[in-house]
């Protein structure tokens, strides 16, 4: 039995072995094929086209006083929430919010940090999403507060823009 089953193992492999070879046929007929196909390309005619011509408009110069530069900080992301006061003198239209806080004592330990560095810092609280904010400074204009926030940001990276909605 063991024989027999040595001896169909011998002839499998042997069938394996022999039926992958390569027949030079094959790639004697693809060789030819891509060399007719090079000689059909040189005894076609050469189209001769004209170049492109690229047109190249000059350049108007200005002079620098009549080069209008444009302030970017109408680019500058404002997040309108509705929030109301709990400590502090009192919000303008644009604050710049350095923290958020779901716990008011932490808001409270930020806005003392805050003081004690020179700044008016208030505390606000989003209803709706039940957090408090601590606001550094507070402006009428986005310009105004724009410009603080790029100053706090420095210290404070998280700081960002908000737009009471009352």
């Amino acid at each position: 039995m063991k024989k027999y089953i040595v001896l169909c193992a011998g002839i499998c492999a042997a069938m394996a072995f022999t039926s992958c070879k390569s027949s030079e046929s094959a790639y004697k007929q693809a060789y030819l094929k891509a060399k007719q196909q090079e000689e059909n390309r040189q005894q076609q005619p050469v189209v001769q086209t004209q170049p492109e011509t690229n047109v190249v408009v000059p350049l108007e110069e200005k002079p620098v006083t009549q080069t209008q530069v444009v302030d970017n900080s109408d680019n500058v992301k404002v997040t309108q929430e509705r929030v109301s006061l709990i400590s502090g003198s009192g919000l303008k239209n644009f604050s710049v919010v350095v923290g958020s806080f779901s716990l008011q004592a932490n808001a409270t330990g930020l806005q003392q940090q805050l003081n004690n560095a020179g700044y008016n810092a208030q505390i606000v609280k989003n209803e709706e999403r039940n957090m408090y904010r601590v606001i550094a400074t507070t402006f009428d204009t986005k310009e105004e507060a724009a410009a603080s926030r790029n100053d706090l940001q420095t210290k404070y990276a998280g700081a960002w823009l908000l737009y009471n909605a009352r």
